[in-house]
């Protein structure tokens, strides 16, 4: 038996595992099914090799995420070296690399503004709590019913915003302060275009180009490491011969550049508030960061179920939602005492991860041991990187994250309805901010749903003499039938019982055949309790026949039944009419 098998069957880790099984809680769940089902030498070799490559990707998309996000590069390396990590290690999800990622830039940014590194870090830390509640609630699978036009909307509007961002430095555009919100930043840049940098442009535009080309040529060498070095070198040899050759790097942005050293825990109120001012920790500080903390949470755990689905999709494996948010939160807890930023499931890496051979969840614990071994051998040599060269990189991230194609093709095929929450959410992300975006999105997509089940429920009504086809021979004269098909919810109900309005006074009898509504609600309760108590005030009976299972037992609880006088219940259509006879015999009209 390996050591690893060996530490999973160890008495002390079953008394967890028992403990954590209580508490619906299922750490590890990725790395012990591929133990299960075996784990061989070819298997750690495979996971080393990917695990490097994916390293190799992380550390320049890392420090430019926490560039673009208004910190210091070296906290994105530790995003990626602690939280890819730890959440790999807990993790439900075989094959998901965890990292900064750019969709939580539009969010980062704001708090940083106003918070500073210190707010930054604690709403983090408070996402991570919140994520870790929403694993213990088993909302995993409800996180992944978010409508498809509100997480495409909102994910190409953070594509829009973080390009803009970008332009500054691609251009080389000299603003001494960068507005905050997204039309003052358009304007601020368009007033600064006669300060473009035709070098720094140039370096961009090259390194666009190789980011573009280069997968043509190659693609088991990942782009942003050709194109990167390719470019910082030539960069380092201009300035060499031509000492006028002066473009904007890591180490001359942020001095003294990446600390070749391994990130110190501290805690995160340690660090730096707003304008370098010394962070204050208070009640209302913390009320003021959570509203924040709560953004972070919902879209990590979007994003990072949504990067488990394609990885399940991609692999033909299945991913335990529920302990991907338990360990994501986790590892967003852990992450700021080390300066770690917000950490999230990174779909392009994790696909990355996946083509390049991985086999189990080691290969991204191994890519957080690459990058940190990069740190500690070759951080001078990152301080390099032109600032225009991160800029493009993140320009193709926004572009591959909108999915233009993809848009475009919803813009065109889906209904109108679909349309107006995909492009309002889209607006308000890109004018405002990604949190109301995905509000007003939401709410939107929920009314249309409402509207949408309330179109197909419906109900029709069969009188007394009529024949029908659920009936073999004509109802009795004092008999009417009312039928109704369709979910029988608060968006529905009112509809479905309008029509009982109608029935005259000579009717006895009203049997509710229901063995088309799949499903009841608390308000589809109360209107059809409504509907038997008017009928009742009239002196006439309520049969329900063929009443499926859920409305059933709502029905039951509800004790609407307690009265046969007044309502009753049939297993079948025909036993209803044939109750609905003996009570016309009983109480006759008139009587």
């Amino acid at each position: 038996m390996n050591p690893i098998n060996q530490a999973l069957n160890h008495p002390r880790y079953r008394e967890l595992a028992f403990i954590f099984k209580k508490m619906q809680i299922r750490p590890f769940s990725a790395l012990r099914e591929k133990f299960r089902e075996g784990y061989s030498f070819a298997d750690l070799r495979a996971d080393i090799l990917s695990g490097a490559v994916v390293g190799l990707v992380a550390i320049p998309l890392g420090m430019a995420l926490a560039i673009a996000s208004g910190v210091a590069p070296q906290y994105g390396v530790y995003t990626v070296i602690v939280g890819g990590g730890l959440v790999a290690l807990l993790g439900g999800s075989r094959f998901q690399v965890t990292g900064p990622t750019a969709a939580f830039v539009v969010i980062l940014v704001p708090i940083v503004h106003k918070f500073g590194f210190s707010g930054l870090l604690l709403a983090g830390f408070f996402a991570g709590l919140m994520l870790v509640a929403f694993g213990l609630l088993r909302m995993g699978k409800l996180i992944q019913y978010i409508p498809h036009p509100v997480t495409t909307g909102f994910t190409a509007g953070i594509g829009v915003v973080i390009a803009t961002i970008q332009l500054k430095d691609l251009f080389g555009l000299r603003i001494e302060t960068m507005p905050e919100h997204f039309l003052d930043r358009v304007a601020a840049m368009l007033r600064a275009l006669p300060t473009t940098s035709i070098a720094e442009l140039s370096v961009g535009m090259l390194t666009l180009g190789l980011l573009l080309i280069w997968p043509r040529v190659n693609k088991k060498i990942p782009a942003p490491l050709i194109a990167l070095s390719v470019v910082t070198v030539l960069t380092v040899v201009l300035h060499k011969v031509f000492p006028f050759f002066e473009i904007a790097t890591i180490g001359s942005r942020f001095p003294g550049g990446i600390p070749q050293v391994l990130p110190t825990p501290d805690f995160p109120w340690n660090f730096v508030g707003p304008d370098g001012k010394p962070f204050v920790l208070s009640l209302a500080m913390v009320q003021a960061i959570l509203p924040s903390a709560f953004a972070i949470a919902m879209l990590g755990a979007i994003e990072s179920l949504l990067s488990a689905v394609v990885a399940d999709g991609m692999a033909a494996t299945r991913h335990d939602p529920d302990a991907e948010l338990v360990a994501l939160g986790a590892g967003n807890i852990v992450c700021p005492f080390f300066g770690g930023i917000a950490a999230t499931g990174a779909i392009a890496r994790t696909a990355t991860n996946i083509r390049f051979g991985a086999r189990s969840p080691l290969s991204a614990i191994f890519h957080a041991v690459f990058v940190l071994l990069a740190v500690l051998l070759f951080a001078p040599q990152l301080s390099y990187l032109p600032m225009a060269s991160m800029a493009a990189l993140l320009v193709l991230v926004a572009y591959n994250m909108s999915d233009v194609k993809h848009f475009v093709h919803v813009l065109r095929v889906a209904p109108p309805s679909d349309v107006a929450v995909l492009l309002i959410c889209f607006f308000l992300t890109v004018v405002f901010d990604m949190v109301i975006g995905v509000t007003v999105g939401v709410m939107l997509a929920a009314l249309l749903f409402m509207r949408r089940m309330a179109s197909i429920t419906s109900s029709q009504t069969i009188l007394g003499g009529s024949t029908h086809e659920l009936i073999s021979e004509p109802l009795p004269e004092a008999v009417v039938l009312y039928q109704i098909a369709g979910p029988l919810f608060f968006g529905a109900a009112e509809k479905a019982v309008a029509a009982m309005g109608g029935i005259t006074d000579d009717v006895r009898v009203v049997i509710f055949y229901m063995d088309e509504v799949p499903t009841m609600d608390v308000t589809g309760l109360v209107a059809l309790e409504s509907a038997i108590e008017k009928l009742n005030e009239h002196g006439k009976l309520a049969i329900l026949a063929e009443v499926r299972t859920q409305p059933r037992a709502l029905l039951v609880r509800s004790r609407l039944l307690e009265d046969p006088a007044k309502a009753r219940m049939c297993d079948s259509l025909q036993q209803a009419i044939t109750e609905a006879k003996k009570f016309c015999a009983l109480s006759p009209l008139g009587a």
